[in-house]
């Protein structure tokens, strides 16, 4: 009798936890979601009330003009094709980099394998400051130069870290059978590490393809040349600007004048640009998201 009232008692327990542990992820997952969909409705919606704040939860006098003028904005589509180029480019050059160098720094034989990867590590808390790596990249003549968004990224300590860990956390018999049969490195690497590194890869290229599709700052530092400009740094200049912008596409198109549900504001301009460019990220996230959590959890924990 009391075990049968001692399990009523655990599983009225399990449902309220279960009850609250739900309840509070799925409000804290509104709380991250709610940010871009309000941007979305802001965007689609009528520009003068967006702009008197009254669209909060769901979209009033829907139209798509925003985004048909905002693509008419010049430079919109060279800065798209600069930032894919970028994206893709550079995350392929710093995931192949992270996985050659953590399978590197887990084997012994390397000469100075303490000493590089402590070098490599150490970059991560230092660094000489913003005006001497400005004077450094123009010496290289990398400034106005496509690959200053590629090679300043290419090594990084934080993923050669996650790939190192991951690599030791797999059975070292698989890597003692290639060499009986003869294996040297790079076919060890290439034809065994590499295939069964799927998990941490996918979760690396999510942080560089994000880092490298969302960084504007080395465009604002390096680049002067209006066909090397990004679409984040175009993003934040019309953001800067969105005043001008909105009275400009509002010139630019004397049929819609009557139109004040179309007429662009400041808040419109700034809305629609942050999903245009928002809108590339969050439709590739979710082929990655399988392979995220489980790549995360074994580079960052040795079991």
């Amino acid at each position: 009798m009391r075990f049968v009232i001692a399990k009523k008692k655990l599983q009225i327990g399990s449902v309220v936890f279960n009850t609250i542990n739900y309840s509070v992820f799925i409000l804290f997952t509104l709380i991250c979601i709610y940010p871009f969909y309000y941007l979305f409705i802001n965007s689609i919606s009528s520009n003068s009330l967006s702009a008197a704040g009254k669209i909060i939860y769901y979209p009033i006098g829907i139209h798509f003009s925003n985004y048909i003028d905002i693509m008419k904005l010049p430079g919109l589509a060279n800065g798209a094709i600069i930032s894919l180029l970028r994206t893709v480019i550079g995350t392929t050059c710093t995931v192949g980099a992270s996985a050659f160098l953590g399978f590197a720094f887990t084997k012994k034989e390397m000469w100075g394998r303490k000493f590089c990867y402590r070098f490599v590590i150490v970059t991560m808390y230092f660094n000489a400051g913003l005006i001497p790596i400005y004077i450094n990249m123009m010496n290289l003549h990398l400034t106005n130069n496509f690959l200053s968004y590629i090679l300043p990224v290419v090594v990084s300590p934080f993923n050669i870290i996650l790939v190192k860990t991951y690599i030791e956390s797999l059975p070292i018999s698989l890597q003692e059978a290639a060499e009986i049969d003869g294996a040297g490195f790079a076919k060890i690497f290439a034809s065994i590490i590499f295939p069964i590194i799927t998990p941490i890869l996918a979760t690396i290229t999510v942080f560089s393809a994000v880092g490298q599709w969302n960084s504007f700052q080395d465009t604002l530092l390096y680049m002067t040349d209006s066909r090397l400009y990004t679409l984040q740094y175009l993003l934040y200049r019309y953001i800067n600007q969105s005043s001008a912008i909105a009275q400009l596409l509002k010139d630019a198109d004397p049929s819609t004048i009557g139109d004040l549900l179309k007429q662009q504001t400041p808040d419109s301009v700034r809305m629609t640009v942050s999903m245009v460019v928002i809108i590339p990220i969050l439709m590739v996230y979710p082929y990655f998201q399988k392979y995220f959590v489980k790549g995360i959890m074994i580079g960052a924990v040795k079991g």
